[in-house]
């Protein structure tokens, strides 16, 4: 008989009321039993779930009272302490405590009613479990929504504070509250959105997403968010920045991916920001750049947009070694460069073998990492040259 088709008998409820607490002490009994997790909490997280175990039984002998007046079960049940329940206890444990203490009712229903009230108390025991765990998941819902959106204004926080180049400690706890973990070892990855993005706040926050996806598929802790027009994707714990740029490259929209260098910590984050933003704005003058490519690759285009940084970056790292390692080096290259790259032209210009020509350029390569006889390189080389005689020419 459908437990709303009567009116419940007085005396079951009054039964009902007073069996409360033994109810609950049962059910709590039981859960320390056979749920592992309940064992492992502490005292104040057991104390939790038995407010929330007693609320629950207490709330169903008012709906059972009157189970069509619609009471708040949410409210009823997960009123006492829903905060510190959703985040000691998850929705399958909570699943896992309400079936548990519905086990418990429905084991004493014999011991607490008369046997033609038993029926009807346990339809209304699994009509009033079904509806307890509508509202669990409501709970949880509202929660982890509420956490998502928190969660969002912090990440903008910190991708906001890296990119305007003030990072505090606050951006260390802020970003530890989002789950960074990377002591080391971090790099800023800048390039445009997706036009999707652009056009819906929605799209843009399904874009964020994908990336952090990505990120955390290659096993890198990650920050990101819509920085204005670009695209900023913060990454820590890489090995290659390199690598790790292109396990989240997919995200990007059209055109290029700087990276930034890689610095000690987040705190630092803000160096390798502003290369890989003056490594975006200078990217148009290098067509066949790769995707992603380092903001270091792109130090000639940055230093004829204007970046001091790239100039002295040049000077300090190609030109001032160089000239250190000797006269020779400096004037064979200058002249290999001068001459069409000939190095036939170069030792006839120099008076030298064309062998000594090759093992200078060698060694210009040793030094600097980048090989005069690569096309790229020696367009590098010779804007370092060109910006290191107007350095030396200036003191």
């Amino acid at each position: 008989m459908p437990v709303d088709a009567v009116t419940p008998d007085a005396t079951v409820i009054r039964r009902l009321e007073r069996a409360t607490g033994v109810l609950a002490s049962a059910a709590l009994a039981r859960m320390d039993e056979v749920l592992p997790w309940y064992r492992a909490m502490g005292p104040a997280e057991r104390s939790w779930v038995g407010l929330v175990a007693q609320a629950g039984i207490a709330a169903f002998v008012n709906w059972y009272r009157a189970p069509n007046a619609g009471p708040a079960i949410t409210a009823d049940v997960f009123g006492t302490a829903p905060r510190e329940l959703t985040r000691s206890v998850t929705l399958q444990q909570t699943v896992e405590m309400v079936r548990v203490t519905i086990e418990v009712v429905e084991e004493r229903i014999e011991s607490l009613v008369r046997a033609p009230d038993a029926p009807a108390l346990r339809e209304a025991i699994l009509r009033y479990s079904r509806e307890v765990a509508f509202a669990a998941a409501d709970v949880y819902a509202r929660a982890a929504e509420a956490r998502g959106a928190w969660d969002a204004r912090l990440e903008a926080l910190v991708v906001d504070s890296v990119m305007r180049g003030d990072p505090d400690e606050s951006v260390r706890s802020r970003a530890a509250a989002l789950g960074w973990s990377a002591t080391g070892q971090v790099a800023v990855v800048v390039g445009h959105p997706p036009e999707r993005a652009v056009r819906s706040p929605l799209r843009a926050e399904e874009v964020i997403d994908d990336m952090r996806t990505q990120a955390r598929a290659a096993g890198l802790d990650v920050l990101t968010g819509v920085h204005g027009d670009r695209l900023v994707c913060v990454l820590g714990g890489l090995a290659d920045p390199l690598s790790g740029a292109r396990s989240v490259v997919s995200g990007f929209g059209p055109g290029p991916v700087v990276v930034g260098p890689v610095v000690a910590d987040l705190l630092s984050a803000a160096a390798s920001a502003r290369a890989a933003v003056a490594g975006l704005r200078a990217a148009a003058g290098w067509q066949d750049a790769p995707r992603p490519v380092s903001a270091e690759d792109l130090l000639p285009e940055r230093a004829l947009a204007g970046d001091g940084h790239a100039r002295r970056a040049l000077v300090n790292e190609v030109y001032a070694p160089v000239m250190a390692a000797g006269t020779s080096l400096l004037e064979t290259l200058a002249a290999y460069l001068e001459h069409g790259c000939s190095v036939e032209a170069t030792a006839r210009l120099l008076f030298v073998h064309p062998n000594t020509v090759r093992y200078r350029l060698r060694r210009v390569a040793e030094i600097t990492g980048r090989a005069p006889t690569d096309a790229r390189d020696s367009y590098v080389l010779r804007l370092a040259l060109t910006l290191g005689r107007l350095h030396t020419a200036a003191e």
